[in-house]
């Protein structure tokens, strides 16, 4: 059911309450995920994400033509790139840790301050609110189409780096920061397990801008706000002497997930940033809905 669909259904009922039906709401999350996919904006977005593996691929290539080494490091973050003219699929690794600390966060920050707020600025948050969904439902929505996000930008990063280190590097058994080596089977799947840790590591953003979001009528506000956030928060995290806070940032932990490239995985820090996001998200979640329920909205 589209959005002009499900206004004239609440308009023709009135203003009368009503339950509404589970299909009506998968529908609603339909018609959001397919409206957010559709913005040039969030295409432009996805764009940028899967050319950052495709550059990443291509210097790196063209730094080792000579030969063949590349940068040095031990195996965390960006140190991956001295791994990737070895093996094509480290290059996921180094394209998810360099899109997260900013452009991935960047991507999910401006989908979730626009989806309140980019509602009321374009005057069609009353028309939703009208169809029986109520401001709950509709919060809940649009924070499963930000994770939804979420996970398909974080995918399209993966996929890009790999589909550009199959082309440029060769493919085969991998050595993890441990030392030890693996299969190419199993580094795939520890590959789309880390994809799928990164998504989750953006759960805390997603709430935050959500809430921004709930804050004002104007779109463009919000997602700049979210940024905003987002940049400062990001270097705070790099001040010594804030090392006692450093901790309860949301970005803290973001690049734990090179501890499974571990062997055996080392489990701390990966835990800590999952229920460090899930604070956020509860935190921010709440107050998204507390400002939102009782929100006069006008437009």
């Amino acid at each position: 059911m589209s959005r002009a669909d499900a206004a004239v259904v609440g308009e023709a009922e009135g203003t009368a309450v009503r339950r509404p039906h589970p299909l009506w709401t998968l529908g609603l999350l339909r018609s959001e995920l397919v409206t957010t996919l559709r913005r040039w904006r969030t295409l432009a977005l996805l764009g940028v994400l899967a050319a950052v593996p495709v550059l990443v691929g291509i210097s790196v290539k063209i730094e080792t033509s000579g030969d063949g080494q590349v940068g040095r490091g031990g195996g965390e973050g960006p140190a991956f790139i001295s791994q990737i003219t070895n093996n094509g699929l480290f290059l996921v690794f180094t394209a998810l840790a360099a899109t997260l600390p900013f452009f991935l966060p960047m991507a999910v920050g401006v989908v979730a301050g626009d989806a309140i707020a980019g509602e009321a600025n374009a005057g069609t948050l009353r028309y939703l609110l009208v169809a029986p969904a109520g401001r709950t439902r509709l919060l809940l929505t649009k924070y499963a189409t930000t994770m939804a996000f979420c996970l398909l930008a974080t995918l399209v990063v993966a996929t890009s780096a790999l589909a550009v280190g199959a082309l440029l590097f060769p493919l085969g058994d991998l050595t993890t920061i441990s030392g030890t080596q693996i299969s190419f089977t199993e580094g795939l799947g520890r590959a789309l397990l880390i994809a799928l840790v990164v998504a989750a590591s953006l759960t805390g953003i997603a709430a935050l801008g959500l809430f921004v979001s709930t804050l004002t009528n104007s779109g463009i506000a919000a997602m700049a706000t979210t940024v905003g956030l987002l940049i400062t928060v990001q270097i705070l995290d790099q001040i010594p002497q804030l090392h006692a806070l450093q901790p309860y940032f949301f970005s803290h932990y973001w690049l734990s997930f090179a501890d499974l490239m571990r062997d055996p995985v080392y489990w701390d820090d990966l835990v800590k940033n999952l229920e460090l996001q899930a604070l956020y998200a509860a935190v921010f979640g709440s107050a998204a809905w507390a400002r939102f329920s009782t929100k006069d909205i006008t437009a």
